[in-house]
């Protein structure tokens, strides 16, 4: 077949034999069909005999639309398979033991009858392949391969220049393909994994000069730590990132402007192909990613790009801004180089100029050891027995005003279903629990419910803790994020001790304000905490 003589521009040598003859058995498949196809023209050719309705059943016209689009008649399963059958270019052994000692290499000149015959081959075979192509195409390839000669004549001076060390062998057994691909080849390809792969690993360790490239293992305790799944640490993180914050009151925006890095990490030799990427926590969906240019070959890149988020006023407070930096890796995962988290409730708006920040090292951590996953806004009062005159209320009556939840964080990470269910305990029975609807797809949910208790006197106050929870359902399963208990905290509920009076300081001044102030409402803002104390149903 004419189409395995052309000069394909595939690089699969990274390709194992085995997935290299599965990829074969689909062209070789690919070409079985062409043929029946062919055969099944012929006879069309044979008994039709209008030319319009030939052209239509051949599919003729099909392949006229192509060609005005494509001009290069090589079909995609001439260049695989051209790529596959290629002849692989004859090289010889070099002695270990002449680079240790110090001993020259031959020169260019200088070549093996076995090398030479390769080269033969190989010129013979592009040879064949320039008589097979256009014009256009030929000038294409002469580029390209210029291009190639280039690459690799500037990989022999660097060898010269620093000696023959293991990492010069590394870099020079780099595919070609890493080194030419676009930022958009990348995007596309790579899919923006966030760990380390195990081809980078494997290179890492077998170069002598990355002996510092290992981390000191401390915590950072970074938020972005709970959602991770990748390896971290295998890069020793350093350097800085400079950026600023701006946000258009008018428009709702937070501006995330990115000026540039400097000094970060090296993984190749001397080098990153550095890119930052951010994320509005907790939400980590990918309507929270954004991401800036890469920048190639470089441990000082220059960004100047602004990240846009639409996001209330409100949420800021109750949301952290991730800056992470990544080196992208062409044909594995990408490399992590270092992070910054900014807690938006407690930025200084009023500085919008640029600002530097050390990039710090990410490690796992335990979503179960996180003592808060969110804040809930809610305001509480109590009204007294008779308060509103004529005897009314009967008895008295507990308001619970659910506002809002902000920063809801669950272990993915992400928008989530919530909703709230409440009890007055210790009365924890079925029909005493109270709950909200379930707000969709929100990590900060407005309820705006009022739950309503009777039934009290002032005294049953000091007694009772009202206990709000909140769940994030999953399809048919529900899981417990964190909640709050309102009460005086005494551990002790009609002289018996109980473990679920364990209300924390902030809790109990909301519930003491409420008791010291009947028939007023008693705003507050709690965390949503993770350390509620087991009690028996």
């Amino acid at each position: 077949m004419e189409g395995e003589r052309v000069d394909s521009s595939l690089d699969l040598s990274h390709l194992t034999e085995q997935e290299q003859s599965v990829i074969l058995q689909v062209v070789q498949r690919d070409l079985e069909l062409r043929r029946r196809d062919e055969g099944r023209v012929r006879i069309l050719q044979q008994r039709e005999t209008d030319p319009e309705r030939l052209r239509t059943l051949s599919g003729q016209w099909f392949s006229e639309e192509c060609s005005k689009r494509h001009r290069d008649p090589t079909s995609g399963s001439d260049l695989v398979h051209a790529t596959i059958r290629h002849r692989k270019t004859k090289s010889t052994d070099v002695p270990l033991s002449g680079l240790f000692n110090g001993e020259r290499t031959a020169k260019h000149n200088d070549t093996s009858p076995a090398a030479e015959r390769g080269l033969k081959d190989n010129k013979e075979e592009y040879e064949g392949s320039q008589r097979n192509l256009k014009p256009g195409t030929k000038n294409l390839l002469a580029q390209g391969l210029q291009h190639r000669n280039g690459s690799l004549s500037s990989k022999e001076f660097d060898s010269r220049s620093i000696g023959h060390s293991a990492e010069t062998e590394v870099i020079i057994m780099q595919p070609l393909s890493q080194t030419i691909m676009t930022n958009d080849d990348f995007d596309c390809h790579n899919g923006d994994t966030d760990s380390l792969s195990s081809n980078l690993t494997a290179s890492l360790k077998t170069s002598s000069s990355t002996s510092s490239l290992h981390s000191s293992y401390t915590l950072s305790g970074s938020m972005m730590s709970l959602f991770s799944s990748g390896d971290f640490g295998m890069v020793e993180v350093r350097g800085r990132i400079q950026f600023s914050l701006v946000y258009e009151t008018h428009e709702e925006e937070l501006q995330v402007r990115v000026y540039c890095c400097e000094d970060i990490a090296s993984v190749r030799k001397n080098r990153s192909d550095p890119y930052v990427k951010t994320y509005l926590l907790p939400d980590k969906s990918s309507h929270s990613k954004k991401k800036t240019s890469v920048k190639k070959k470089t441990l000082n890149p220059v960004y100047d790009q602004t990240l846009r988020y639409k996001v209330r006023i409100g949420e800021l407070r109750s949301r952290t801004l991730n800056l992470s930096v990544w080196h992208a890796e062409a044909l594995g995962r990408n490399v992590f180089l270092g992070e910054v988290e900014v807690a938006l409730g407690l930025w200084d708006w009023t500085c919008t100029r640029p600002l530097w920040q050390d990039l710090q090292p990410r490690f796992h951590l335990n979503p179960d050891s996180i003592s808060s996953r969110g804040t809930i806004t809610l305001s509480i009062k109590f009204t007294p027995d008779g308060s509103e005159g004529r005897g009314l209320p009967l008895t008295g009556e507990l308001y619970i005003w659910l506002r809002e939840a902000q920063g809801l964080l669950s272990n993915k990470g992400g928008a989530i279903d919530s909703f709230v269910r409440s009890y007055i305990l210790p009365d924890a029975s079925r029909q005493s629990g109270q709950k909200t609807r379930v707000v969709k797809h929100s990590i900060s949910p407005t309820y705006n419910h009022t739950m309503v208790y009777d039934g009290f006197h002032t005294s049953d106050l000091r007694e009772a803790c009202a206990e709000l929870v909140v769940w994030h359902r999953e399809g048919l399963k529900r899981r417990v994020l964190g909640g709050i208990r309102l009460s005086c905290g005494t551990g002790q509920s009609y002289g018996e001790a109980v473990s679920w009076m364990d209300s924390t300081e902030q809790e109990v001044a909301v519930w003491t304000s409420m008791i010291e102030n009947p028939n007023h409402w008693v705003d507050a803002t709690l965390s949503i905490r993770t350390n509620l104390t087991n009690r028996s149903e």
